[in-house]
């Protein structure tokens, strides 16, 4: 078990993180600064919104303790890969799907050890764990900057391997999300099955509501139609992968997944019932950008 958690969690992120960045071209960043005001909409969304809509579903449900700590670390992990596969399926804007995912991605280096540090003391009190932010920030730096990188630069430096094995790497990347998640709620059955009942609608409706309000959102400031569905489905659906791998090192475990961790867990299962019907959706709706 203590593999699983030690290395087995941070080296399948890493490797799906790798998958993202070796898709990755100058274009993609050249792109934030072209439609600058599609991108800011989507990483505010991303990085105001859906922690302030975690915090409120947290006080309607009365979470406490580290499952509410576990809704937030949820809340501040952005989408990964699976964001772009969904803004395919919704024919949304795939490109500006992966230069949100990209760069939210290496900018929670800095916004995710922060805010896990204000979220853990504020809703666990005296049983906060004994962390270092630092810590936080190395392992962000390890598991998610640094492969992205890493992928960026194969890219650049020999894009035809890149072309080989980026499909290769997309389907491991699959594989290694669903083996995540299943190795979560395995480890934590007892905690999965008695706070699923709770956690499940609250979680359902974070995703439901994320991904109405960013639509709505993207929508008021006039943006076209397949920004829109991009913007809603980058904000409606996170990175519970993520959140998974961070939580033993929050909570300084080497056992299985802590219970701060079991939101993201689930999460990963939920998604996919919110999110697949409402980008389904998207897809069948047609309007004039």
């Amino acid at each position: 078990m203590e593999i699983l958690v030690e290395l087995f969690l941070p080296l399948s992120l890493a490797i799906i993180m790798l998958s993202l960045g070796i898709g990755l071209t100058v274009s993609d960043f050249r792109r934030v600064v072209e439609r600058g005001l599609a991108f800011g909409i989507g990483a505010l969304c991303q990085l105001l919104l859906i922690p302030v809509f975690a915090f409120i579903i947290i006080q309607i449900f009365g979470f406490t303790g580290a499952i509410a700590a576990g809704i937030m670390l949820l809340s501040f992990c952005p989408g990964g890969v699976t964001t772009n596969v969904m803004a395919r399926l919704a024919n949304g804007d795939v490109a500006l799907s992966v230069s949100l995912t990209a760069l939210i991605s290496l900018l929670s280096i800095l916004t995710v050890p922060i805010l896990v540090g204000w979220a853990v003391a504020h809703f666990m009190g005296a049983e906060v764990p004994e962390f270092s932010v630092t810590s936080i920030a190395i392992a962000m730096f390890l598991i998610t900057t640094l492969p992205v990188s890493i992928g960026m630069l194969i890219r650049y430096f020999a894009p035809g391997f890149a072309d080989r094995v980026e499909p290769k790497l997309f389907v491991l990347s699959g594989v290694l999300f669903v083996v995540i998640v299943v190795a979560a709620i395995a480890t934590n059955w007892d905690l999965f099955v008695a706070n699923f009942t709770a956690l499940g609608p609250a979680l359902a409706v974070l995703s439901i509501a994320t991904m109405i309000a960013g639509l709505t959102i993207a929508g008021i400031f006039g943006l076209s139609w397949a920004e829109q569905k991009t913007v809603a489905v980058e904000v409606g659906l996170q990175n519970g992968t993520l959140g998974i791998t961070l939580a033993p090192i929050i909570a300084g475990v080497a056992t299985g997944i802590p219970e701060i961790g079991l939101p993201s867990a689930i999460y990963s299962v939920i998604m996919y019932l919110t999110g697949i019907p409402i980008v389904l959706w998207l897809r069948s709706r047609r309007r004039e950008s």
